[in-house]
C-alpha cells in the first residue's frame, strides 16, 4: 500500500470509526494499537493516575460538607487543579501523570460542589462565591494555618473559579494562577447557544462504554485515554433519582400523558413508573449533573472575569485552544506583558485532556521559569 492510499485510508477511518467490539484500529500515533486490535472504551480506574484519593471534610454554620480530591507527588509546590462544568477532578488524570514526570509538585484534583463524588448540602448553589469559598475551605482543611506555596489552574467554569479565589484572596500562599480555554468574551458569546448544546446530548447511556465511545465520538474529548477515566466522572447510575425532573431528565421516549381526570390518574402515574423502570433497565447511566439548571449562574460566573485575571497581582498563564478567543481586555493585556499565553491548536474546549503532555510542558516550563518548581529528569 502506497503512502497516499495509507493517508486515504486513514482520512476515512474518523468517519465510520468501529463500535465497540466491532473490530478496527486507530488512527494517529497515540491511538494506534497494533494490527487487528479492537478499540476499547472500556473505563479505567483513578488508581492508574492520582497516588491516592482523599474526602475532605469541611466543617460550616450549617453542618459538614464532603469535597473529594485525587493527589499525586510528595515534594514542591501543590497544584490546585479544578474543573470545568460537568466534568470532575478525573478530567485531570492524563494530565497528572505527564506534569508529574516532569517537574517536582503536588497534584491536588478537586471535585467542586455539585460535580464528580463531592457530597455537600446545597449541592444547587453553584455561584461564583461559594465556589470560590469552597476552594479556600478545602485548602484550609487539608493544610491549616501553613499551607505551602499553591498554584490554581482551572478549566473552563474551573478557571473562573480559580480567578475568583484569587481575587478574593482565599488561598493565601498563591503564587500562580492558570487558565485553560476560558475568556470572558468567548464565554458570555457562547452563553446563548448552551441551552442547544446540552439539548442535543444524549440524557441516558447504556453503560459507561457507551458513554465513553459517545464523548470521543462526538468530540467533546478527542483523546480516547483521558476519556476512558474521565467520564466516569461526568455520569452515574440512574438508580436512587427520585424526584419528578431527574426521572423526566432520564426517561428518554416515554410520552407525556395529558392530563386526566382524578380517577385515571393512578393508573397513569403506575405506568410512568413502569415506563420509567423499563427505561432505567435499558439505559442506566445518566449525567451527575443537570448543567442546563446552573443557569441563572454562568452570568456570574464570567463576567468581568478578563478584568479580574488582570488585575491578580501574581504570575498568569492563559492557555487557549484558539487565538480567535481573546476578548479586547485580555488583548490589552497580553501586549502589555500582564500574562504568559500559549495557544494549543488542534485541541478542543477541554485542551487539558484533548493534549495533556503540551499542557503538562506549558504548566512545567511556567513553573520553572519562575522558579517555583525543580525539573525533573532533565526537563527544561
Amino acid at each position: 500500500m502506497s503512502a497516499l492510499e495509507k493517508s486515504m485510508h486513514l482520512g476515512r477511518l474518523p468517519s465510520r470509526p468501529p463500535l465497540p467490539g466491532s473490530g478496527g484500529s486507530q488512527s494517529g500515533a497515540k491511538m494506534r494499537m497494533g494490527p487487528g486490535r479492537k478499540r476499547d472504551f472500556s473505563p479505567v480506574p483513578w488508581s492508574q493516575y492520582f497516588e491516592s484519593m482523599e474526602d475532605v471534610e469541611v466543617e460550616n454554620e450549617t453542618g459538614k460538607d464532603t469535597f473529594r480530591v485525587y493527589k499525586s507527588g510528595s515534594e514542591g509546590p501543590v497544584l490546585l487543579l479544578l474543573h470545568g462544568g460537568g466534568h470532575s477532578a478525573l478530567s485531570w488524570a492524563v494530565f497528572t501523570a505527564a506534569i508529574i514526570s516532569r517537574v517536582q509538585c503536588r497534584i491536588v484534583a478537586l471535585d467542586l460542589r455539585g460535580h464528580g463524588e463531592t457530597k455537600v448540602r446545597n449541592s444547587e448553589d453553584l455561584s461564583a462565591e461559594t465556589m470560590a469559598k469552597d476552594v479556600g475551605n478545602v485548602v484550609e482543611a487539608m493544610y491549616g494555618d501553613l499551607p505551602p506555596p499553591i498554584m490554581l489552574i482551572g478549566h473552563s467554569m474551573g478557571g473562573a473559579i480559580a480567578v475568583h479565589t484569587a481575587s478574593s484572596n482565599l488561598v493565601p500562599s498563591l503564587l500562580g494562577l492558570c487558565m485553560i480555554d476560558v475568556v470572558e468574551g468567548t464565554a458570555m458569546d457562547a452563553l446563548n447557544s448552551m441551552q442547544n448544546f446540552l439539548r442535543g446530548r444524549p440524557k441516558t447511556f447504556k453503560s459507561l462504554e457507551n458513554a465513553i465511545e459517545w464523548s470521543v465520538k462526538s468530540g467533546q474529548i478527542r483523546n480516547l485515554e483521558s476519556a476512558r477515566v474521565s467520564m466516569v466522572g461526568q455520569v452515574k447510575q440512574c438508580e436512587g433519582i427520585t424526584s419528578p425532573e431527574g426521572s423526566k431528565s432520564i426517561v428518554e421516549g416515554i410520552i407525556e400523558e395529558e392530563e386526566e381526570d382524578e380517577e385515571g390518574s393512578e393508573s397513569v402515574n403506575k405506568r410512568k413508573k413502569e415506563d420509567d423502570m423499563e427505561t432505567k433497565k435499558d439505559h442506566p447511566y445518566t449525567w451527575r449533573i443537570e448543567l442546563a439548571k446552573t443557569e441563572k449562574y454562568w452570568d456570574g460566573w464570567f463576567r468581568g472575569l478578563s478584568n479580574l485575571f488582570l488585575s491578580c497581582p501574581i504570575p498568569k498563564l492563559l492557555l487557549l485552544a484558539g487565538v480567535d478567543r481573546l476578548d479586547k481586555d485580555l488583548t490589552i493585556g497580553q501586549m502589555q506583558g500582564k500574562f504568559q499565553m500559549q495557544v494549543l491548536p488542534q485541541c478542543g474546549h477541554a485542551v487539558h485532556e484533548d493534549a495533556p503532555d503540551k499542557v503538562a510542558e506549558a504548566v512545567a516550563t511556567f513553573l520553572i521559569r519562575h522558579r517555583f518548581a525543580e525539573p525533573i529528569g532533565g526537563f527544561q
